[in-house]
């Protein structure tokens, strides 16, 4: 992956964080009733997930000014793009969650697998062991 494709990567995740996340916190309700689900007892919930993911997409921006630099930013955002599906297969499993919710998984995480590993997969090739957090 080229840093140039990198960087239109991390500023369409971030693009897409921002807005995931603002119509979380603007439309909590809204959010499950187009899913066919019934409301959350406490929206504020969903909207500090909003938060989170909007905050994200901040992140994102600023890794994709120079992802080779930046790097941590994109490894959190991979590791947050692991364990969500793992948080709703475990969901799924307990029936606690319906399978249309997966929705999110799709798009919050899944799509996201691929070129945010080829990023750090090429920081790696690139730095080797001497992938430092603090220089």
């Amino acid at each position: 992956m080229s840093i140039d494709a990198m960087k239109i990567t991390l500023k369409l995740a971030a693009i897409y964080n921002v807005a995931w996340g603002s119509i979380a916190i603007l439309l909590p309700i809204q959010s499950f009733e187009v899913l066919g689900m019934p409301p959350p007892l406490y929206p504020q919930l969903w909207q500090c997930i909003g938060m989170i993911v909007g905050v994200y997409g901040l992140g994102y921006w600023i890794a994709g000014t120079n992802p080779l630099i930046h790097w941590p930013i994109v490894l959190v955002g991979f590791l947050g793009k692991i364990f969500g599906p793992i948080g709703f297969s475990m969901a799924i499993m307990k029936d606690e969650l319906p399978l249309i919710f997966g929705v999110h998984i799709i798009t919050n995480d899944l799509i996201w697998w691929i070129p945010f590993f080829l990023i750090l997969k090429h920081v790696y090739t690139k730095n080797g062991s001497h992938m430092e957090l603090i220089k």
